[in-house]
């Protein structure tokens, strides 16, 4: 996966600037959703080898790639939407907003874009959405590997402003723990209102 054999292939098209696209955290109850656009250099002296699946790799091992990423990347970007805008316009739209932030902040910008599942974005730019793009494209797989490096010590950061929760361990996830927290003490600011409507009685902590 890590050979870069879609990009080479959109580079022999005329398609020099590839990004890859990718989100994290559209599942949790808390937290904002992480959109990462990545255009890896194409030759062989820069390729990083190990990219793969950001949720197959040990956090160690995403940390150590993510640091390779934004020093070896022709162009990284790293955008999020936070919980506030999910509840107003409902997650897929804020994904969609995400990544297309995250594309337009690319410098150089992007030429073509490959993005995960499918998806598709409000841009000029062409475009081509890869079901399981984090884990058969190098640049989508470096996006996932950004986004949720990111995502994972912002989350970190929040734990220490609210320690009810557990997010250094869940990243917002609906765990037990977390659900029980909810139910005993509320929802904090960073929660996402419309995902916790079942457990939810209506007091906030902070």
């Amino acid at each position: 996966m890590d050979a870069l054999d879609c990009e080479r292939g959109y580079a022999a098209r005329g398609f020099f600037a590839v990004a890859g696209v990718d989100e994290v955290g559209r599942g949790p109850l808390a937290g904002p959703v992480v959109c990462a656009a990545v255009i890896l250099p194409l030759d062989e002296a820069a390729r990083i080898a190990g990219i793969d699946d950001s949720k197959k790799l040990s956090r160690k091992r995403r940390e150590e790639l993510a640091a390779l990423i934004r020093e070896r990347a022709r162009a990284y970007a790293v955008e999020e939407v936070s919980a506030e805008v999910i509840d107003r316009i409902n997650i897929l739209q804020a994904t969609r907003l995400c990544m297309k932030r995250a594309v337009e902040a690319l410098d150089p910008p992007a030429d073509m874009v490959l993005t995960d599942g499918n998806m598709t974005l409000d841009i000029a730019l062409p475009q081509h959405s890869i079901v399981k793009g984090d884990a058969l494209v190098a640049s989508i797989g470096a996006a996932s590997i950004l986004a949720k490096v990111y995502r994972d010590a912002l989350m970190r950061t929040y734990a220490e402003r609210y320690p009810a929760y557990g997010f250094e361990r869940n990243a917002g996830y609906g765990t037990a723990a977390h659900i029980a927290a909810i139910r005993e003490v509320g929802i904090c600011p960073i929660h996402r209102k419309t995902f916790v409507t079942k457990f939810w009685d209506g007091r906030r902590n902070g």
